[in-house]
């Protein structure tokens, strides 16, 4: 029986941070985009990916989630998502469900709402009643099929339009899906990816199975998972300086946790009820590579709820990092409200 490599909280979550750009930021190019949402940059709460962005890369703009190099689907969970444009078949074919029925079903879909749309984009609401469907969000499986895309704003209907389809098997799409969080949330399980996915348990834990050669298993302190064998050297090494603050949020990468996975992030109870309430999250407030309070924004105010007492230092950082917020919304300078 192969012996499992031992990995403390501290070796893993150095790895997710350095695999994640929050030590160091990326400088703005369009490979650096595409490797900050390399598992995806989720966009539900209005703009938060733009956020995630500049989290990770230097002069990041109010109009970087606009890249050529990124694009809005309806990704894992049927969350708004921002991915890399090369990789749309990775986040959307790679959750096509094994039931051949049900596969059939989505891409006759995807082929009627292209033959409806002839190259136009529309309104999300618009669509059900010409293609006669029972209710307009049956539209969001078509996503699966890769065709889709959307332009969501937050404060309207997302519209929609379709591309041709990729051409790549739904299969090895949910391979390289696999090996993307694997490599962004390892160590990890397959009931842990299907989750993150929204796939089915047993595709979850098909897709481990056939990436068993190139996975290695782990022993962490929230209990035993898998690793790409390719990260081994990553977990190995020696931390890199963490950076002094960064203003996660809601919904980033770092802590799209769920269940026993949160604990190892956030050890105390008490504080993971904060981070991961019932209803919308807050941000995630890092210093020096721990999460030690929560964050949330009303037009130029930021409230910061932090979890212990920090330093002039440490809330001059947090500080700086709400100033430098490239919020599209705000006219003036942020200001941060302490609740501590």
């Amino acid at each position: 029986m192969t012996k499992r490599l031992e990995l403390t909280r501290a070796r893993i979550l150095a790895h997710r941070r350095k695999v994640g750009a929050l030590d160091e930021r990326l400088p703005m190019s369009a490979a650096s985009l595409r490797r900050v949402a390399w598992a995806g940059l989720q966009d539900s709460m209005p703009r938060a990916a733009l956020l995630s962005i500049h989290a990770r890369v230097k002069g990041t703009s109010s109009s970087a989630w606009e890249h050529a190099a990124l694009v809005q689907v309806w990704g894992p969970r049927f969350s708004a998502y921002v991915v890399p444009a090369r990789d749309v078949a990775v986040f959307t074919r790679g959750r096509m469900p094994d039931d051949e029925m049900d596969r059939l079903r989505f891409e006759e879909l995807a082929e009627r709402l292209h033959g409806y749309l002839k190259g136009r984009k529309v309104r999300f609401g618009e669509v059900a009643r010409p293609l006669r469907l029972s209710h307009h969000n049956y539209i969001r499986y078509a996503t699966t099929t890769g065709r889709l895309r959307i332009r969501w704003e937050g404060a309207r209907q997302p519209v929609v339009w379709t591309e041709s389809e990729p051409r790549i098997d739904y299969r090895a799409a949910r391979l390289e899906l696999a090996r993307r969080h694997l490599h962004v949330f390892g160590p990890t399980t397959p009931v842990s990816f299907a989750q993150w996915a929204g796939i089915a348990p047993r595709s979850g834990s098909a897709a481990f199975d056939a990436l068993a050669r190139s996975l290695t298993p782990v022993r962490t302190p929230i209990g035993d998972a898998w690793i790409l064998s390719s990260d081994e050297p990553t977990f190995r090494a020696a931390p890199s300086p963490s950076a002094p603050a960064r203003l996660l949020p809601s919904g980033d990468a770092y802590f799209l946790l769920r269940g026993v996975d949160r604990e190892l992030l956030v050890p105390e109870a008490r504080r993971r009820s904060a981070l991961w309430p019932s209803r919308v999250w807050p941000g995630a407030v890092l210093v020096h590579g721990e999460v030690v309070g929560t964050w949330r924004r009303a037009g130029q105010l930021v409230d910061v709820a932090s979890w212990r007492r920090l330093s002039r230092g440490e809330r001059d950082a947090v500080e700086t990092e709400a100033r430098a917020l490239p919020l599209p919304d705000v006219s003036g300078q942020i200001r941060v409200r302490w609740d501590d």
